[in-house]
Order: C-alpha cells, then sequence, then structure tokens
C-alpha cells in the first residue's frame, strides 16, 4: 500500500484528514491489544485539537453552573486575589495512542504519535510538541513519531533532539519532511540513553515496521504499513481484497 497525500488534492478535497489520522490512532489500538501486547498492558487513543480548557469566568469569579452545587457546600468560589502575571501558553494538538502497564498501578509505557499540521505550523507548535515528547523519554517512555504531513516541512525529530543533551549529534540526517522515528529509552549501567530508530518516508511507497519499547526487555513491532492499509481500507480510500 503506497503512503497517500492526505493534505493536498485530490484527496484533500474529498477527505478530511483529521478523520484519517482518528482513524489510523484506532486501527494502532486494535492492532496493540489485540495481537501484540501481552498480558498486564491496554491501548487505548488521545486525540483531541487544540486546548482542553475554555475559560468560565463563573467558575473562576463567583456562581459555578458548571461543577454545580454540592452536598455541605454553598454555590460559589472563594475569590482570589488577581494573578501576579498572566503569560502565553501554547495547547498542542493530539492524535495519539498511550500504551498503558498496569502491574502496580496504572502508569504510561509507551506512546505513538501521529503528527498533525497544527504539531507543525508555528515555533511555538513545534516545540510544545518537541517538549512533550522529550518529557516522555527523560520519563524512560517508549516513544513512535509518525509524520506524513506533506504541506508543512519541519523535522519534529530535530526539534525534540534539540532539547535532549548533546542533541545535534542525534539530528535526522537530511531532516526529511515524511519520516517515522522510534526511540527505546535505556539504562545501561551508568549510561543513559536512547536507542533511536529513523526512516525516511515517501509517497507511494510503503511504511516501515518500527519497534515500540514498554520496558527493557518488551520491544513491540509495530507495522505502520499495515495498520496504514487497514485504515485506507475502513475509510474506502482504497478497495477491499
Amino acid at each position: 500500500m503506497p503512503l497517500l497525500d492526505h493534505f493536498h488534492p485530490p484527496l484533500s478535497d474529498e477527505r478530511h484528514w483529521e478523520g484519517f489520522h482518528s482513524k489510523w490512532a484506532n486501527t494502532l489500538v486494535d492492532e496493540l491489544n489485540e495481537n501484540l501486547l501481552p498480558a498486564g498492558y491496554f491501548a487505548e487513543p488521545h486525540v483531541h485539537a487544540g486546548a482542553r480548557v475554555e475559560i468560565d469566568a463563573a467558575t473562576f469569579l463567583g456562581e459555578s453552573a458548571a461543577l454545580g452545587p454540592r452536598v455541605g457546600a454553598t454555590a460559589t468560589l472563594p475569590a482570589f486575589a488577581a494573578p501576579t502575571l498572566v503569560m502565553p501558553l501554547t495547547f498542542g494538538e493530539t492524535f495519539e495512542v498511550q500504551v498503558i502497564g498496569t502491574e502496580g498501578g496504572p502508569r504510561l509505557v509507551g506512546a505513538i504519535e501521529l503528527v498533525s499540521p497544527a504539531n507543525k505550523d508555528r515555533p511555538e507548535t513545534r516545540r510544545a510538541f518537541a517538549l512533550k515528547c522529550a518529557s516522555y523519554l527523560v520519563q524512560g517512555i517508549g516513544l513512535i513519531v509518525v509524520d506524513i504531513v506533506t504541506h508543512r516541512h519541519f523535522n519534529l525529530h530535530d526539534e525534540i533532539v534539540q532539547l535532549l543533551p548533546d542533541g545535534k549529534s542525534s539530528q535526522f540526517p537530511g531532516a526529511p519532511g515524511l519520516y517515522a522515528a522510534a526511540y527505546r529509552p535505556l539504562r545501561r549501567q551508568a549510561d543513559e540513553q536512547a536507542e533511536v530508530w529513523l526512516h525516511e518516508l515517501r509517497l507511494n511507497q510503503p511504511l516501515p515496521v518500527v519497534p515500540l519499547s514498554l520496558t527493557a526487555d518488551v520491544c513491540l513491532p509495530v507495522d505502520l504499513e499495515a495498520t496504514y492499509l487497514e485504515a485506507c481500507r475502513k475509510l474506502r480510500l482504497v478497495r477491499a481484497g
């Protein structure tokens, strides 16, 4: 199945890229839960566009219709002093698969990030995406980043590694606009490091199988090609069979 261009005509005139990204994320979740993850793990999709929070003046200043009345409490919130300052903040757009380990309580152990146009459109959104991914790595969380966005040419792998020690030596050769990158955080004796697999992607070419690390001993083969094809079939972008 060749990689399609979801962001330029003719396909972009007929289908919404958001629908495909959502379907691909869910297809990856199905593949992980049904075929790849051992007992003690589960995967779930996390998809949201833009900010998760929207200001409600009533919640902050007075009656809270959103919270509703509570037993033994008034319907108003206490008055607060004016904030010391108001700082700018960027809320990232997310098309993500999260893998949760359940032993000892639920915890995030792996993530697959499908890059969206909004992740690449401005310096602040690129940095927000890179900060999230870098924070996963320094927590020892396995990570895959897949970028098939054809109309914005920034390499977010390079943005991620710039936030990490010795990042310049870990940049993607040629900084391709389309790529898949897999990261396996490891500690070997006194050395903390990440093994990295970099794959340049091309339109009309198949996608690779990449490793998703969950622990030092568990690393799963995620078939991007098979899940991409399945998502395309379910959305009738290609004929079944």
